[in-house]
């Protein structure tokens, strides 16, 4: 474990850098792809600020509807088989909302402003 800066703060950093820096010094195609770098390296940021609590509630999620533990990836699997399988459907308790859980939580990595996110979290009463 690291102390300061966190990595967090250090991916913070070098999209600044990029952004206020590199940039500007920049054209055509190396222009596009220092902002293609720092636009990844702001879905870096999300996920390491969302994913490990996104996880551990997908885990609950996963375990109840399956009925047992595993790790994260062989569950996704079995849920996936038994979706296609036809044995959980959306009639499923607990299925639908584990789906638009997933759905909301990659968004809020990859696409915050996406507007369909923007406008579910307005109609859910949360903000971006």
């Amino acid at each position: 474990m690291q102390d300061q800066p966190t990595a967090i703060e250090l991916v913070d950093i070098v999209a600044e850098f990029i952004r206020v820096h590199a940039m500007p010094q920049l054209t055509g195609h190396a222009a596009f792809h220092a902002r293609v770098a720092a636009n990844a390296l702001d879905i870096v940021k999300r996920e390491l600020q969302v994913a490990p609590k996104a996880e551990a509630e997908e885990m609950t999620r996963l375990k109840a509807l399956l009925g047992h533990d595993g790790r994260l990836e062989d569950l996704n699997r079995e849920l996936c088989q038994k979706i296609e399988d036809g044995e959980l459907t959306l009639e499923t308790p607990g299925l639908a909302d584990h789906l638009w859980a997933i759905t909301m939580t990659k968004l809020a990595i990859d696409q915050p402003k996406y507007s369909g996110y923007v406008r579910a979290l307005s109609e859910m009463g949360l903000r971006t």
